[in-house]
């Protein structure tokens, strides 16, 4: 599947930089969603146990990627935040996204990667207007 697939690209990623895969993939999600950035929101969206998010946000603090930074309103609500150190892994994970897109889209036109990005980024924008939405509610 295309989820393998892109999770056998990361663990080049994770060698290289000496993480796990839930690691590499906290680190990618928050570079990538930046108002979602509480164990919560990566619990929820990743699909992703309690338990495996708390040991790998914990480990990446350890190992300087990582900050907590309390909510100003909510004291129980923290929020995570990568450190200047993340920069070289967050770019290891752009080169391997890029690898992965262009394996995925190979023998493509390039009118038919422009139709798939512009798919892609209205599916993404759907859903997280759907997951917005859900969060008021």
């Amino acid at each position: 599947s295309l989820f393998r697939l892109y999770d056998k690209m990361l663990k080049k990623v994770c060698t290289e930089h000496e993480l796990t895969l839930i690691e590499a993939d906290i680190i990618s999600f928050l570079q990538n969603n930046p108002s979602k950035d509480t164990a919560a929101d990566i619990v929820e969206l990743r699909m992703l146990s309690k338990g495996a998010v708390s040991k790998a946000v914990e480990s990446l603090i350890q190992k300087s990627l990582l900050e907590r930074i309390p909510d100003r309103e909510d004291r129980r609500k923290i929020h995570l935040r990568l450190k200047p150190e993340a920069g070289p892994v967050t770019e290891s994970i752009d080169e391997v996204r890029e690898e992965f897109l262009n394996t995925i889209l190979e023998g493509f036109t390039k009118d038919e990667q422009e139709l798939h990005r512009k798919l892609f980024n209205r599916l993404f924008e759907n859903t997280k207007r759907a997951m917005e939405g859900r969060e008021k509610a």
